[in-house]
C-alpha cells in the first residue's frame, strides 16, 4: 500500500465515523462546525461535508481534536474504534488488531519486565499511579468528611459516638492516603516531573509540600 493510498484510507475511516458520532447526536453539518469555532479550532462545513464525502483525503491532528471534542468522544475513538473493526491499518503495510493500536498508541503494549525509569512507558505508569493515588485520597477524605458530618447532625447519642469512631478510622486512613500522594508528587518533582493539579478538596497537600520545602524538611 503507498502512503497515499493509506492516508486516504485512514481519513475515510475517520470521516466516516464523525459523520455517525454527528448523526448520532442530532447534528447537522453546520451545527458540528459551530461547535467547533465555539472550541476555538474553526473547521468550516464545507472541509466537514468533504471529509464525509471523500473529496478530502488527509484530515491534519488540529482537526481531529477539536472535532473529537466537539463530537464529546476521546480522539482516539476516531483513530481506532474498539469494537467496531476486528483490524486498523495503523501504517502503511501494518495491519494489527484494533487493541493491540490503542495499545501502542497509549504505551500500553504488554510487556515482559518493567519498563526502564525514564522510558516514555515508565513516565505514562507513573501519572497513572498518580491519577490512582488522587482518586484513592479523594475516596478516603470525602468518606471521613461524610461521616463526620452526620455525626453532627443526628440527636442519637449511639449513633453519634458510632459515626464519630468511623469518622475517626476514616481520617485515619486518609491521613495515609494524603500522605502517601504528598510523597508521590515530591518524588515527581525531584525527577523534573510537572504533577497534574490537584482537586480543591487536595489542594492542602501541594500548600504543606511547599511549607516543608520552606522550612528545609519536616523536624
Amino acid at each position: 500500500m503507498t502512503r497515499e493510498a493509506w492516508m486516504a484510507e485512514l481519513t475515510a475511516a475517520v470521516a466516516g465515523r464523525i459523520r455517525r458520532l454527528r448523526k448520532e447526536r442530532g447534528l447537522t453539518g453546520e451545527g458540528l462546525a459551530e461547535a467547533c469555532s465555539a472550541l476555538g479550532v474553526p473547521v468550516p462545513r464545507n472541509v466537514i461535508a468533504n471529509l464525509e464525502t471523500g473529496r478530502r483525503t488527509t484530515i491534519d491532528l488540529p482537526e481531529l481534536l477539536v472535532l473529537a471534542r466537539a463530537l464529546e468522544v476521546p480522539p482516539i475513538t476516531l483513530l481506532f474504534p474498539l469494537g467496531e473493526t476486528p483490524t486498523v491499518t495503523v501504517l502503511p503495510g501494518w495491519d494489527v488488531p484494533v487493541w493491540d493500536a490503542v495499545a501502542w498508541f497509549t504505551g500500553e503494549e504488554p510487556l515482559d519486565e518493567a519498563p526502564p525509569k525514564g522510558s516514555p512507558r515508565e513516565v505514562l505508569e507513573t501519572f497513572r499511579a498518580h491519577a490512582d493515588a488522587v482518586a484513592v485520597a479523594m475516596t478516603s477524605t470525602r468518606q471521613a468528611q461524610d461521616r463526620r458530618r452526620r455525626a453532627t447532625t443526628t440527636l442519637d447519642p449511639d449513633r453519634r459516638a458510632a459515626l464519630l469512631a468511623t469518622a475517626a478510622q476514616y481520617e485515619e486512613l486518609a491521613l495515609t492516603d494524603c500522605r502517601e500522594l504528598k510523597a508521590a508528587r515530591a518524588a515527581m518533582r525531584q525527577r523534573g516531573l510537572t504533577p497534574p493539579a490537584l482537586p480543591t478538596e487536595l489542594a492542602f497537600i501541594d500548600e504543606t509540600e511547599a511549607e516543608t520545602s520552606s522550612t528545609g524538611g519536616d523536624r
